[in-house]
């Protein structure tokens, strides 16, 4: 079986829709529809600097999404891109459909000119760590967040 990673349409929302609810249960989180709703506007407006790719089976069925955004940084003269968002539907896990996602972030950061790609995880998610420890460096950075 193929995977095709191609940008998301607004035409692909109600398949978006699922795999996004399905990151945020995996991360026990509630995203309320409001931002939902500006985020999936954020993707497609030429103004934002936020992109959504899909995972497409050979079927055209959509079973992966991955979410980047491109910012400044005091660290480079180039941008920088943060991989916010990446959800593989259960049944592509350990197919490479991760991956495949990664890698087209990759190339869309090195099409923008960006100079570093780099993303976040939860320490309990054993199974993607796995893949990102092989495919990238760990950066040995601690997030903290402070509510505001």
């Amino acid at each position: 079986m193929t995977t095709t990673i191609r940008p998301l349409q607004p035409s692909h929302r109600a398949a978006w829709e699922p795999l996004w609810a399905g990151y945020q249960t995996f991360y026990d989180v509630a995203i309320p529809q409001e931002t939902t709703d500006l985020t999936w506007g954020r993707f497609h407006d030429p103004a934002e600097d936020m992109h959504a790719l899909g995972a497409f089976d050979d079927h055209g069925r959509l079973v992966g999404i991955v979410h980047a955004i491109f910012h400044r940084s005091t660290w480079l003269p180039k941008s920088t891109c943060y991989l916010q968002d990446l959800y593989v539907d259960d049944t592509q896990r350990g197919l490479g459909t991760g991956a495949a996602l990664i890698d087209a972030v990759a190339d869309l950061a090195r099409a923008h000119g960006a100079g570093r790609l780099y993303w976040m995880t939860h320490e309990t998610n054993a199974t993607a760590r796995k893949l990102y420890d092989r495919i990238a460096d760990r950066s040995g950075f601690i997030q903290y967040r402070k509510a505001l």
